[in-house]
Formats: C-alpha cells, sequence, structure tokens
C-alpha cells in the first residue's frame, strides 16, 4: 500500500508538472472531476486508469517508477548529518560499509562491533535516509550515482586529517601504490590543460567504482586517491628571491 501512494503521489505531481489539470484527467477517463480526486485521494487506479494518467503527463509506466525510484535517493548529507557520522567512529565505518553495499554479516565478521550496536547504527542510517535498513538485516543504500560529500565539509575534513597523519606514511613500493611527483615550469594555459587531464581521471576512478560494486567484497579493496597540482616553490628558494621578484601566478587566458 505504502508504495502505491507513492506511485500515485509521483503521478499527481507528474500531471502538475506536466499541466494537466483533474479537468483535463477527468475528460480524458470520461469521469466527472469528482470521480478523478476520488481516484487520487483513494488511491484506487485500475492499471488501465493509472496508465491512461502516466500518458495524459507525458510518461511511460516505466518512466514513473524512475522517478520514484530517483525520488528515494539522495545526492549527499547535510552538514549537521556529516557532523553526526564524525561524531562516532563505529557509526561512520558502518555507514561507509554500507553505501559500498558490504552486507550486515560482512560489517559484523570484518569489524569488533557488536550484533546490538550493529542494528542501532543501521537503524541510525536509515533514520538519515542513507540507508533503508530492511527485514532479513538486508541493507539497500539510498545514494545517487554521483552522491558527494560537503565540500570542505565534516567529512572532508576528517578524511584530509587522516590522508596528512595516515595516507603518506608509507613508502608506495608494494602492490598496487603508486606515488608520482613531478615537478617543472607550465605556462597557465598548461596549467589549465593539465588540469582538465586530472579533472577526467577523476571522473574515471568515479566510474570504476561503481562498475565494482557488483564485484564480491573479496575481490575489492578500500583505494584512495590523491592529486594535487598547484603553482609551487620550494620556500628555500623563495626565500632567496630578491624584494619586488616575488611571483603571483596569473590565470589569464592567452590572447589571441
Amino acid at each position: 500500500m505504502a508504495q502505491t501512494s507513492v506511485m500515485v503521489d509521483e503521478l499527481k505531481k507528474a500531471l502538475r508538472e506536466a499541466g494537466v489539470s483533474y479537468a483535463q484527467v477527468a475528460q480524458g477517463l470520461g469521469l466527472s472531476e469528482a470521480s478523478v480526486k476520488r481516484l487520487f485521494s483513494q488511491r484506487q487506479f485500475t492499471m488501465e486508469r493509472f496508465e491512461a494518467c502516466c500518458d495524459m503527463a507525458g510518461l511511460g509506466l516505466g518512466d514513473l517508477i524512475r522517478r520514484v525510484e530517483s525520488a528515494q535517493y539522495i545526492g549527499g548529507l547535510s552538514w549537521q548529518q556529516e557532523t553526526e557520522l564524525v561524531s562516532d567512529p563505529k557509526l561512520l565505518v558502518v555507514a561507509t560499509s554500507a553505501i559500498n553495499r558490504w552486507s550486515y554479516d560482512e560489517i559484523l565478521a570484518t569489524y569488533e562491533i557488536k550484533d546490538s550496536e550493529l542494528i542501532r547504527y543501521l537503524a541510525w542510517l536509515d533514520r538519515m535516509h542513507l540507508i533503508e535498513f530492511l527485514p532479513g538485516n538486508r541493507i539497500k543504500p539510498l545514494i545517487t550515482s554521483d552522491f558527494s560529500w560537503q565540500k570542505g565539509g565534516p567529512i572532508q575534513q576528517y578524511f584530509e586529517a587522516q590522508v596528512q597523519s595516515d595516507f603518506f606514511q608509507c613508502r608506495f613500493d608494494r602492490p598496487g601504490e603508486l606515488r608520482l611527483f613531478v615537478t617543472g615550469m607550465l605556462s597557465p594555459q598548461s596549467n589549465e590543460r593539465v588540469q582538465r587531464r586530472m579533472q577526467r581521471l577523476a571522473q574515471e576512478f568515479r566510474h570504476a567504482h561503481q562498475e565494482d560494486l557488483n564485484e564480491p567484497l573479496h575481490n575489492r579493496y578500500g583505494t584512495s586517491m590523491v592529486m594535487a597540482m598547484r603553482p609551487w616553490e620550494l620556500d628555500v628558494f623563495r626565500k632567496m628571491r630578491r624584494p619586488g621578484k616575488e611571483k603571483v601566478y596569473s590565470n589569464h587566458k592567452a590572447k589571441g
């Protein structure tokens, strides 16, 4: 019944967006306007009438289903919700695992979290609408494919602190590891070109992550990639510059 209500509400919204009134729906169905209002309020449609209303809204039944599914997913959390996550390390690890499609049993077997704690944390995440905690301890992530954390928000700040203190404590010489450091003198135009390629690489990483969510957990590894680029000079070099010879980066595009 709940799913039916959601479908009818989404249909009503679609009709409104298409500029279709109750009177027009009544005319299309061969009913009185009062009867149409009753259909929507009582949510008692035959499949034939429901599909006819979808047609009036310019949608197929499959289109409406996709609209309903999309409306259930979120693209990010509020600042306050992110603050909640970082306030409790166990909640954060459960959240990160859940949105990466770990099962209940996989989380329980991997981390030192009690069964009662895990249920409480998953219920908490359900209330935040980050996941849907289903019967049988099934977990359904409710995030879009382009889900992102708040820019400069609590989660980013938390992980940035971990990057500084933990990520770079590594020689990057083991399988799956790579560190590159290059330096040179680039024009603003070359700088912009390289940055565009870095953006494309980041997008490729995100696509790979989405594709690999279908892989079994034993074949997926938590992986992080840090890319950075900035006009920069070693401090010892900068201090040797003559007064007035400080160089300020200009990002003006080339003329011509």
